[in-house]
Parts: structure tokens; sequence; C-alpha cells
């Protein structure tokens, strides 16, 4: 374990899988305590489980992040089990390819995009607003929001996705802003192609080979970095922007794609 959070309190939303889990993971070797937080308990057990294993301090509590009493109670939970909040990683998000079959613009059921919305960004905005009594309190508080690639390049069937991830990007300026005052930091990741299930739900949706096959070329091929990334690399940055070796860094929005927003209009 590295000793680079100092014990900061870590509560990380959407760690049953995925970058969640990596990120959850990836700060308590780095010294966090962490609490884990999913609308999917065996999942969160789960990663708590890992966690643990590694020597790590962390605990679960079940939040799904549309309701605003859950999330409020999420981070009254985390105060009292571990007696503050430094780090907020708004992590929860969903894809409508998760959800339905049929996401194209002129397709998607209204439901559809009221999810993702409430997942992806409303969900940020309560938590903030829940977590902050605690944050103001802590010395180098720091809020870490999970963007994408797709704030900056539009993907197929996601414009419910792509919506709301570019307005991750903004809304995060906007609390770096607001909450300069307190002393808090806001920045966001934007990770492109990660071996995640959410990942494996959008190929798998694709029923036929050669589309599916032309759509994971098209998420690697493009790539300077020629591979999908994985969530533990995800969390080593969160580690960074988590920790006071980032404390003259806010507002920003850091790239880990593996290069391919800089120069994917121009790839076969």
């Amino acid at each position: 374990m590295s000793s680079s959070m100092n014990g900061k309190v870590c509560v990380v939303t959407g760690a049953a899988q995925g970058i969640g889990r990596g990120c959850a993971i990836e700060l308590a070797k780095a010294g966090g305590r962490i609490v884990v937080s999913d609308r999917n308990p065996d999942g969160g057990q789960k990663t708590v489980s890992e966690i643990r294993d590694l020597g790590g301090d962390a605990t679960f509590i079940a939040c799904d992040v549309r309701n605003k009493a859950e999330i409020a109670a999420l981070m009254q939970g985390a105060a009292d089990h571990f007696g503050g909040i430094d780090v907020l990683h708004n992590n929860a998000g969903t894809h409508e390819t998760d959800l339905a079959q049929k996401t194209a613009v002129h397709e998607m059921d209204d439901d559809i995009w009221d999810i993702v919305y409430e997942v992806n960004l409303r969900s940020i905005w309560y938590a903030v607003r829940a977590a902050l009594p605690w944050l103001r309190d802590s010395k180098g508080a720091s809020i870490i929001n999970t963007a994408s690639m797709a704030s900056f390049t539009a993907m197929p069937v996601s414009p419910a996705y792509c919506a709301t991830k570019g307005g991750v990007l903004m809304l995060t300026k906007a609390m770096a802003v607001d909450l300069a005052q307190f002393g808090i930091r806001v920045n966001c990741i934007n990770p492109g192609t990660i071996k995640t299930p959410l990942l494996d739900k959008y190929f798998d949706i694709i029923e036929d080979p050669q589309v599916r096959a032309a759509a994971l070329k098209g998420f690697t091929g493009g790539n300077l970095i020629p591979r999908m990334g994985t969530p533990e690399e995800i969390g080593k940055l969160v580690c960074y922007l988590a920790s006071d070796d980032s404390s003259f860094t806010t507002g920003a929005s850091h790239m880990i794609d593996g290069g391919v927003t800089i120069w994917r209009g121009s790839v076969d």
C-alpha cells in the first residue's frame, strides 16, 4: 500500500464493476479509505472484499444515484463511518444501449433519455451538494467526475450519452469556479475505450458480426496506443487528482483515451 492518499476518505459511486471498481481499488492501494457505492450490493461487496484482501479499509453503502434521498444517505453514512469526506469520485454512469435496443436519436424512447440524464449528469449535482458540508471541512478536498471521450467526439446510437457527458465536462468547470472559495478542487477525466462490462454490452447489442467487428476496429483502430485501456489505468489518474500531488489543478479535463480524440477524424 502506498501512502500518497494519507488516509483520505474517498466516496466512489458506481464502484461495483468496471471503471468504478478499478478506481476504488487503486485509491485503496494509494492509502485511501474507501466508501464503495453502487445499486448492486453483490458487486459492491465484492469490491470491498478485494480491497480488504489487499490490506485496505473499505465499506459498502448501497445507493441508486437517481434518488436524491439515497445520495444524501450515502454521504451521511460515509461521514458517520469514517468521520468525514475528503474525495468524491462521481463515477456512476450508464449508456442507452445498456437500457434499450433502439437508441438512435430518432428511435429512442423518452424514458431512456431521462434515465441516462439522471444517472450521468444530474446525480453529480445531487452528490456534490450532499457531500459539500464534509468536503468544506476537509483539508485538500477533491471532486473527480467521470466524463468521456464522448464529451468531445460523437458516437453512433449514443445521443443521450454524448449529451450528458458533454454536460459533465461543463458542470465540472462551473463547479470548480463556485467551489474554489471553499478550497475544493474539481476536475474530470475523459476515458476512451476501456475494457468494462458496459462496453461489452455495447458490442453485444450489435447483432451483425461484420458490423460488430467494424465497431470494435473503430473503437481501438484509431488509438495511438493500439489497444483498449483498463479500469486500473483510469484509477491511477484518479489517484493523482484525488491526492495533494495535484494541489494546483482544478477545472481541468484530463484525456485518458489512448490518443484517439486528437486524430480520430483522420483515421480510416
